[in-house]
């Protein structure tokens, strides 16, 4: 094996890229213009606020002062608007016209069972109650953002602020808190997309090696001292540098419609390192596509059966799917690369992190895996 050869074929690679015009568009401009797409489309600051309607039929009866105190701690956060109704029935109807997108009915003994809780530190003496909580089944956002809402409102009123005590007379879930920081939605998009742009790799790979075989290429490669080790390492090295100069271009891209990346310096470069590796895993998907696939035109579309389940299970996409596909993402080598790229550029996490370490090792394993086995079928069937 000699650096000189595989030199030259990296310096043939990249001369192809930038020769041929549906390699660099896919490559170079496509991740582009999807990257100001979605940075126009979500990259803008928004203000978003839920209507909730609000039942008190604590209203006039004994202890009423503690649902004044829940409706004022719901009225205080900030993205929730509240409205107070005097009857259910009419809250229900705004709910289901969509005027409203939840409604909360505080029982006549909710009161009570506050007072119930101070009096008496025996659960058996405590007068229970549940808070009556109806969401729009037609946003997505608010039966999800509505929930954790109303029960950390609800743990402010009958405990007070700051306190982690959750047991209670009133029916609660255990309420989860976050730091508070202006996202935009492109700022959550944005790691998903480096490795949404980087899965077309897959197709361009497969396509130029179908390619070259067609025309005899490989065939005359196979004849001159160049081995087939020469020949794949020359493939990954020109592809990581490809991947390199997509996410520079990409970050470039991103930064200037608003994203600023959390990470350090060493997590900069631990991004980039994790981008050239799942680069390394698309180079062995590519092998296998053109190991099976006898024509570019064929191997276009065998390369989506790698491609659609990578970018749905593990790019930017995942977030908005079911649970029940959720828990295939761990399957798809794209889901750790996202996970390990959110970490660094949104939540600013350590390299030495465990979501930073796990991941990655599960990403360097795939696509080592995936490298190896992509050799293997490619010089068993892809060389005539």
């Amino acid at each position: 094996m000699k650096i000189q050869r595989i030199g030259a074929l990296v310096n043939k690679e990249l001369v192809k890229i930038i020769r041929e015009p549906a390699q660099l568009f896919l490559i170079i401009l496509f991740p582009l213009i999807l990257t100001l797409a979605f940075g126009v489309s979500f990259g803008g600051t928004q203000s978003v606020s839920y209507q909730i309607g609000v039942v008190n039929l604590n209203s006039g009866a004994v202890f009423s002062q503690w649902a004044d105190f829940l409706i004022g701690n719901l009225t205080s956060v900030r993205i929730l608007k509240v409205r107070l109704y005097e009857a259910n029935e009419t809250a229900q109807a705004d709910l289901i016209e969509g005027k409203i997108q939840g409604v909360l009915i505080i029982p006549k003994n909710f009161g009570q069972s506050c007072v119930s809780y101070w009096l008496s530190a025996h659960q058996s003496l405590w007068v229970k109650t549940d808070l009556q909580l109806y969401l729009d089944s037609g946003s997505m956002f608010a039966t999800q953002a509505i929930p954790p809402i109303v029960q950390q409102a609800l743990v402010w009123t009958v405990l007070g602020a700051n306190t982690t005590f959750i047991s209670l007379p009133v029916t609660i879930a255990n309420p989860s808190t976050v730091a508070s920081k202006n996202f935009t939605t492109f700022d959550f998009m944005a790691p998903g997309i480096f490795t949404f742009a980087m899965t077309f790799l897959i197709m361009t790979i497969s396509q130029s090696f179908t390619s070259e075989r067609q025309q005899g290429l490989l065939r005359r490669i196979n004849t001159t001292p160049t081995s087939s080790t020469e020949l794949m390492l020359g493939q990954a090295i020109s592809n990581m540098l490809t991947a390199v100069l997509q996410g520079v271009l990409l970050l470039a891209m991103a930064f200037a419609l608003g994203f600023h990346p959390a990470a350090d310096l060493p997590g900069l470069i631990l991004a980039f390192v994790i981008l050239m590796i799942f680069s390394l895993c698309c180079v062995g998907f590519g092998l296998i596509t053109a190991a099976i696939s006898k024509s570019p035109e064929v191997a276009t579309g065998v390369a989506f059966v790698f491609i659609i389940p990578l970018m749905f299970l593990g790019t930017y996409v995942t977030d908005i799917l079911p649970q029940t596909a959720k828990a295939f993402s761990i399957l798809v080598p794209s889901y750790h690369a996202t996970e390990v790229l959110t970490s660094l550029l949104l939540r600013g996490a350590p390299i030495l992190s465990q979501t930073v370490l796990s991941s990655g090792a599960i990403l360097v394993t795939y696509s080592l895996l995936i490298f190896i086995v992509g050799i293997a079928l490619f010089n068993r069937f892809g060389w005539s």
